[in-house]
């Protein structure tokens, strides 16, 4: 950027300090626009080679586009975000760094219930779509207290979305600020929300896409239902939990007055039930397949099926099939074609009527209770009639919940809009499965998850919601004469006109007037699922259909950084539309995260209440410590929780703020071109050209955590050897000095770019004292650099040999407890006669850093280096 290359340098300072510089270098780049995105350095391929189907190979090889998750905005950030986002920010700087034109931009996930359900707990509100919006209303002072939230206020579908936008708008700038402080690179110009009106027409515009080719369809279908949420819940949201729970011995009435004993943990869904099933090879109840037998209490007729599901070994090997209590229930009805006999509301009680063929009088106990209710007063009714068959035997089992969710999920038919994603379809199964072998898996072994998910589809994504803060599903139905709504023909809009809003919009053709009302229209009133929305963030960022030649320029992208529980949700809902959008992957390389762990080495976790959040940590020791903490783990792997290591990480940014300042001090900012002539000089650069081989391959594989250990560990023997080694010459003058300031000057540019990925804060602050423009535009370092300076040969094995020396100085003095600057009057080296040779090399440095009076060289006396001192 212009504005960084002028900026000037900042001489070194007395006494620096890590402490501020966050606050001073985040307002300096962002007032410089150090990470802006530059549309006008990135080529820009021909339409055609792209165009309708984007290719890799069709496009750019100079810009470098990430898919930056979108944290929820729905409480605080923790330290695994800052774990995981520290993971791909130091992704970015490096090819930023490479050269690489970075397309990096920040998001914000903010519809769905998260959101939702934040705002009913800080303002104490619920929705009431019933309700007409009030232009005058004002939310309470937040937060309120739990009185106001077990009895909230009811308000507008409008007024609750506007609220929901209140509160995530602010808490999206504590979120931007905490970033910021923690030194992520992107460009903040490219910030994106999912709710926003770019999100909202890209979401609409592929449903309506996918609409068109039916790839997006509606159906009655059994419907996984959250309680508390009032929603439906797709397959990917779902996670077992272990509940309490107890097994019921109800005893049926079989032909003949034959007993028909079954286990069930549900006898309150016994109005419920359609059929008995057992498996095909169970003897014991061959003779009642095709018959029928009545139910307890009810006294209904229900058919006797074999199915291969049915387990001879749980219970008594026959199992009672109700719609609906289970998955299996569902696959149990659609496969052996049973009746239909819900009981169960979408309020989690039992529906008022009993369904058809029930009798009125035994369900009306039941009407209206709670399922847990409804339980407690039918197994009353099975003991009055003998039909319970000694006590309920308590068991812990998995329990079905939605993974936001505080209570188990019941199962009830509802009609929803799917989006096709290969669980019913063996071909697009096949298309999808071959998606995930096309992508880079950082680490490898977690393409297994992808290909064991997609593998498990029992069903298509169910991509619609029953709630207010989302994407509106963008259709309208036209009411008959009677006012029903023909739902098999609905309405569209234009894509020009979108983001559309069927709730407050008219569809093409008709006015406000006529909505509800006979011969009229009626909106659809539900939203997209929040990944329906989120799966689409290349486009949504990229500027599909809205900025060709953006896109063209950052789709497909090159990474796709996540966590490794959500490879189910957003990476395989990405996959799936872009195939079907795009007919390619959205990405070249995936990179997933591992969990951040505490002390004991458990999973941290919101819901156990043991998190930690960052802002204090990065108060305390900075930045650039967090991030080297978050940097030591790799990717896909688990790294504790450790405060020391953060403190180790703010010890390695000083270190580097004061051995930069002694080499300044040195001189070496005037000779950072000159070549090292000296065989000490020579051997450090050597040395410093193999470590900056590894980190950069280290880098171009994603392992940052290689990179960062090269780095440091040369970082330190320079520090701890090199300088110590060479500064008495350093200080003097002629060319033994000038060698000395110019290995000092290249050594110290080469690192402080080798930790600008981790360092961000620090290493820039080194830069500005020398150098001009900023660290995270200069150009990554190259061994050609380095060994560029070097004149002559340089063996990297002779600062190890040096280092090995006066360390075996240090010691024997330490263990006299004598000061290091003690002189040393006769230093003998043993050792095998070509080691002693090469020691010759470095020998006067060794002893002016050892303030050594005389050195003998005494060969082939050991079998390695062996440094006696006489005191």
């Amino acid at each position: 950027m212009t504005d960084t290359a002028r900026t000037a340098r900042a001489g070194v300072p007395e006494r620096p300090t890590l402490d501020g510089l966050e606050e001073t270098w985040a307002r300096r780049w962002q007032e410089d626009g150090t990470y802006a995105f530059d549309r006008s350095k990135a080529t820009v391929p021909e339409r055609g080679a792209v165009s309708d189907t984007p290719n890799r190979t069709g496009r750019r090889a100079d810009v470098f586009s990430i898919d930056t998750p979108p944290p929820t905005v729905s409480g605080e950030l923790h330290m695994g975000h800052v774990f995981s986002y520290t993971h791909t920010d130091t992704v970015a700087r490096f090819q930023r760094m490479r050269g690489r034109t970075v397309f990096y931009p920040m998001g914000w996930d903010d519809n769905g219930l998260p959101t939702e359900r934040r705002v009913q707990n800080v303002y104490g509100v619920r929705c009431d779509p019933t309700l007409p919006y009030d232009p005058d209303w004002q939310p309470p002072a937040a937060p309120v207290d739990d009185a106001a939230r077990k009895d909230p206020t009811p308000i507008s579908r409008r007024n609750f979305v506007e609220l929901c936008g209140t509160l995530t708008a602010a808490d999206e700038q504590v979120f931007e600020a905490l970033w910021r402080r923690l030194g992520l690179s992107v460009d903040w110009s490219l910030t994106y929300t999912t709710i926003g009106r770019a999100a909202r027409a890209t979401s609409q515009r592929a449903f309506l896409r996918n609409l068109a080719r039916g790839e997006a369809y509606q159906a009655e279908a059994p419907t996984l239902w959250d309680v508390g949420f009032a929603t439906a819940v797709a397959q990917a949201e779902l996670e077992d939990r272990e509940r309490p729970g107890a097994y019921h011995r109800l005893r049926f009435a079989g032909p003949g007055g034959r007993e028909v004993l079954i286990d069930t943990t549900r006898p309150e869904l016994l109005p419920a039930c359609v059929a008995l099933v057992c498996h095909p090879d169970d003897e014991r109840y061959a003779g009642l397949v095709g018959s029928s037998v009545r139910t307890p209490v009810f006294g209904v007729e229900v058919p006797v099926h074999t199915h291969p599901l049915a387990d001879p070994a749980k219970g008594t090997g026959i199992a009672m099939v109700c719609t609906f209590g289970d998955l299996t229930d569902v696959t149990w009805w659609r496969e052996l074609a049973l009746d239909t006999r819900v009981v169960v509301g979408r309020d989690g009680r039992l529906l008022p009527e009993p369904p058809a063929g029930v009798p009125a009088e035994p369900y009306a106990a039941l009407a209206g209770q709670t399922v847990n209710g409804a339980r407690r007063t039918l197994v009353g009714l099975l003991a009055d009639a003998g039909d319970l068959v000694g006590e309920p035997r308590p068991i812990t089992h998995p329990v079905k919940f939605y993974e936001r969710g505080d209570r188990p999920l019941e199962i009830v038919s509802t009609r929803q809009w799917y989006l096709r994603n290969g669980g019913r379809d063996t071909g697009l199964r096949a298309e999808l499965l071959a998606r995930g072998g096309e992508l880079r898996w950082v680490p490898e072994h977690m393409k297994h998850r992808y290909d064991h998910w997609v593998g498990g589809l029992t069903g298509d994504w169910l991509v619609s919601r029953q709630r207010f803060f989302g994407v509106p599903v963008p259709v309208w139905y036209r009411l008959d004469d009677t006012g029903e709504p023909d739902l098999s023909h609905p309405l569209t809009p234009d894509e020009a006109t979108l983001p559309v809003d069927p709730s407050s919009e008219p569809p093409p053709g008709y006015d406000e007037s006529r909505r509800g009302r006979p011969g009229g229209f009626v909106g659809d009133p539900d939203v997209l699922d929040t990944w329906a929305t989120s799966s689409l963030t290349p486009q949504i960022v990229g500027g599909w259909e809205t900025d060709p030649g953006l896109f063209r320029q950052v789709f497909p992208m090159d990474l796709r950084p996540q966590g490794q529980e959500i490879i189910r949700t957003w990476l395989f809902s990405t996959i799936v539309r872009s195939h079907l959008e795009h007919g390619v992957l959205p990405w070249r390389d995936t990179v997933l995260s591992g969990w951040i762990l505490d002390p004991d080495r458990k999973k941290m976790s919101k819901s156990k209440g043991h998190v930690v959040t960052p802002l204090a940590l990065l108060e305390q020791y900075g930045s650039d410590a967090v991030r080297y903490w978050a940097a030591s783990g790799r990717p896909g792997m688990d790294l504790a929780f450790d405060p020391a290591q953060i403190k180790v990480g703010r010890r390695l940014a000083t270190k580097l703020l004061n051995a930069s300042r002694f080499a300044l001090g040195l001189g070496a900012a005037d000779a950072l071109h000159a070549p090292a002539t000296e065989p000490l000089d020579t051997a450090m650069l050597a040395e410093l050209s193999g470590v900056v081989a590894a980190a950069t391959a280290a880098f171009d594989g994603y392992d940052h955590t290689a990179a960062l250990q090269a780095a440091e560990a040369f970082f330190w023997r320079f520090c701890d050897d090199y300088i110590e080694l060479v500064k008495e010459r350093a200080y003097g003058t002629g060319p033994r000095a000038d060698s000395a300031r110019a290995a000092l000057a290249t050594a110290l540019s080469a690192q402080l770019r080798l930790f600008a990925p981790v360092l961000p804060f620090a290493t820039e602050e080194v830069w500005s004292w020398w150098r001009y423009g900023s660290v995270h535009r200069a150009t990554w370092p190259t061994t050609h650099e380095v060994g560029r300076a070097i004149q002559g040969d340089g063996d990297p094995e002779l600062l190890r040999l040096a280092g090995d020396a006066l360390s075996q100085v240090r010691r024997a003095k330490s263990e006299r407890k004598l000061s290091m600057r003690a002189e040393v009057p006769l230093a003998e080296a043993l050792g095998p006669a070509a080691l002693l040779d090469r020691l010759t090399l470095v020998a006067d440095d060794l002893r002016a850093a050892g303030r050594i009076g005389k050195l003998d060289l005494l060969p082939d006396r050991t079998p390695e280096l062996v440094v006696a001192c006489a005191f």
